[in-house]
């Protein structure tokens, strides 16, 4: 069983930057590929990035390119999602997922583990 923890949730403006990350407690994050979702109240939830084991691989959905990277940190722990240029479609609450394949997917279904969320909230 693996317990997901999001942190670095938070209120912010648009334009400002924020960093989330996610640990798996009792276990060796390394094992898994892992991923971040994210839902606006009313509305499905989204995939948002992905990285591989040793973050070699990453996927993003097509709302976040090119201001959002996802890593894992130097000792493979953590994984990270920078978030940058934020604006007020970026609110929702943000998951940590993931799962034991190699490969990274962008579908919600693929991912067993899941965190309780944390909440990201970009004001005009």
């Amino acid at each position: 069983q693996v317990t997901l923890v999001e942190s670095g949730g938070g209120s912010v403006q648009a334009g400002d930057s924020l960093r989330l990350s996610c640990e798996a407690l009792g276990e060796t994050f390394a094992f898994y590929t892992a991923a971040w979702f994210r839902q606006a109240p009313g509305k499905e939830r989204e995939f948002v990035a992905a990285v591989s084991r040793m973050g070699t691989d990453r996927d993003y959905g097509d709302s976040v390119k090119g201001r959002f990277t996802v890593s894992r940190n130097a000792g493979l722990t953590q994984m990270v999602l920078e978030m940058n240029n934020l604006n007020p479609d970026d609110t929702a609450r943000y998951y940590c997922a993931a799962r034991s394949s190699a490969v990274i997917s962008t579908e919600e279904q693929r991912y067993v583990y899941w965190g309780q969320g944390i909440q990201v909230t970009v004001s005009p």
